[in-house]
């Protein structure tokens, strides 16, 4: 009894390991000049071949066509996408109410990321920051120089975004 149930668990071991092996596709053995072997499931040149491994299928190799033979075209794409009937629609006085909701957000943002810029420009004072008490090793002045310089560019591109993106609002 026992023995038939190792029997059993063996070979639904054996049947699960050849179907991952069947799914893992092509085992490729690889001896480049140097005399080292390296196995893969990546093709690398010409030094690898494919290994015939019990339970695994080879595919064959994409066909190649010639050079002025004719393609087959892939499926040609929608001319445009349709909207359907039912598909919500927003009155103009609607729309105009969203867009300086969102405009004055927007300009809200702009005013405090400006602000920002000019608390830090200040603080920046063109690359020669002043230095604090706790900065007696220069590389932590330099560090902080550095993050000043960062903050100050970045704020500068989040100044022009919003710009961008009031000017986009209809």
């Amino acid at each position: 009894m026992i023995l038939s149930l190792q029997r059993l668990l063996a070979a639904v071991v054996l049947a699960l390991v050849s179907a991952t092996a069947a799914a893992q596709g092509v085992i490729y053995k690889c001896t480049p000049p140097g005399g080292s072997v390296e196995y893969t499931d990546i093709k690398r040149g010409k030094y690898c071949t494919a290994m015939d491994l019990p339970g695994t299928v080879i595919a064959a190799p994409p066909r190649r066509t010639a050079p002025g033979a004719a393609r087959p075209q892939a499926a040609q794409p929608a001319a445009a996408t349709a909207v359907p009937g039912a598909f919500p629609r927003v009155d103009n006085a609607e729309q105009r109410a969203r867009d300086a909701d969102r405009r004055a957000i927007l300009e809200d943002e702009l005013r405090s990321e400006q602000q920002k810029l000019a608390a830090l420009r200040a603080e920046y004072n063109n690359g020669v920051p002043e230095r604090r008490g706790d900065e007696r090793n220069y590389a932590k002045y330099q560090e902080r120089t550095a993050a000043l310089r960062d903050s100050v560019g970045r704020t500068e591109k989040n100044v022009e975004a919003l710009k961008r993106e009031i000017g986009n609002i209809r």
